[in-house]
């Protein structure tokens, strides 16, 4: 009995070690060439498998390409919360998920996110599935950010706002200038994009906030 349960756990190991390492290689795949264009082919290439192999286990394109965003989520908010839980205030750790998104030295693997996120927005406007993962990161950080304010207001770091409508707020912003970085648009740099994000977060909850983060010393 102890040898079988010790084979199936093994084998259930090996699997789970060969979805990851597909939904790795179409991560780095999507950030090269995008979503729309990266195929299974290319995935397998990249894992160093046959394509039979990724059908086997994610069957179709779509299905592998929706669980490696969201397995990129689920990565990008687990980093967020351990850098988080580093940081003595709720106003440090609001700065920390603006620095997340919009600063290169403090983004997660794949360093390429910004496109990995054009692109997650793109399909969820045409893939329900997508749409869900969207609609539940989307719902996961608004619940932190509002959660953050209400700890800071209860230790007087912030002045009397609604945290929802704070969360939204923030979180609108953030996306629309993560599109822009993205977009490599010159009039949006990632430390603009930072210090425009903070000062909306300073002016809404009355910090003191001081710019300087991610410029050259």
């Amino acid at each position: 009995m102890t040898d079988r349960a010790g084979g199936d756990a093994g084998a259930t190991g090996t699997a789970d070690q060969r979805r990851a390492q597909m939904m790795a290689a179409a991560l780095e795949v999507i950030s090269e060439r995008g979503y729309a264009d990266t195929r299974i082919a290319d995935v397998a290439e990249r894992a160093g498998i046959s394509p039979a192999l990724v059908i086997y286990y994610f069957k179709t394109k779509d299905q592998l390409l929706t669980e490696a965003i969201r397995r990129y989520e689920d990565s990008w908010y687990a980093v967020g919360q351990r850098r988080m839980a580093q940081l003595p205030t709720s106003a440090a750790r609001i700065e920390e998920i603006v620095a997340m998104s919009c600063l290169p030295e403090a983004d997660p693997e794949p360093a390429s996110s910004w496109q990995i996120w054009l692109d997650f927005w793109a399909q969820a406007a045409r893939h329900p599935e997508v749409a869900s993962v969207r609609r539940k990161s989307d719902e996961r950080w608004r619940e932190e950010i509002a959660a953050l304010v209400v700890a800071g207001q209860a230790a007087g770091e912030f002045r009397d706002v609604d945290p929802a409508r704070f969360a939204v707020g923030l979180t609108a912003l953030l996306d629309g200038l993560t599109v822009q970085i993205a977009l490599e648009d010159p009039a949006v740099d990632p430390v603009g994009a930072f210090e425009l994000s903070m000062q909306f977060v300073a002016d809404q909850l009355g910090l003191d906030w001081k710019p300087g983060r991610g410029r050259a010393a």
